[in-house]
């Protein structure tokens, strides 16, 4: 069993390694990016990278007060679905209520690797490969019909 110190300093390397893999990558719009602070550049939505001791996740997260525009964000991906799922490489998982701890309702488009932990230095490979693919994927899309977004949340 990891101590809380050892489990700090394994979150603080994984993170700064995969850091370090993603610079050596740009935004398909040829821009240097912050990949483990992805910029939606609108507001409500967040992509977040998850890894836990029992799996890895990229998540596009839609996060409003007002349950309605949420709806709508919503709704517009759910019309982008065939063409974001064509870019991914993994199966894309589609929630549209999540409850956060913290008491609000969120809805969460997701893609998931299983049966891997960040506590396990030996599955931090297929980590870094599954998030850099899977980043990668989902910025090609992105970059594509954010402005679509842009003008629906504006």
């Amino acid at each position: 069993m990891l101590s809380k110190e050892q489990k700090s300093e394994l979150n603080q390397n994984f993170w700064a390694e995969l850091k370090r893999i993603m610079n050596a990558h740009k935004s398909s719009n040829g821009r240097s990016i912050n990949w483990l602070n992805y910029p939606s550049d609108v507001k409500g939505i967040y992509i977040r990278m998850q890894v836990d001791n029992n799996s890895a996740r990229l998540c596009f997260d839609m996060q409003y007060k007002d349950d309605g525009i949420r709806a709508i964000v919503w709704e517009q991906m759910g019309e982008l679905k065939k063409v974001l799922e064509s870019k991914m490489t993994s199966k894309t998982f589609w929630a549209q209520e999540l409850y956060a701890n913290e008491g609000f309702i969120f809805s969460r488009i997701f893609w998931e690797l299983e049966n891997v932990s960040l506590f396990n230095e030996e599955d931090h490979p297929r980590i870094y490969d599954f998030l850099r693919i899977q980043l990668l994927s989902f910025d090609s899309f992105y970059q594509e019909f954010k402005d679509i977004l842009i003008n629906l949340v504006h």
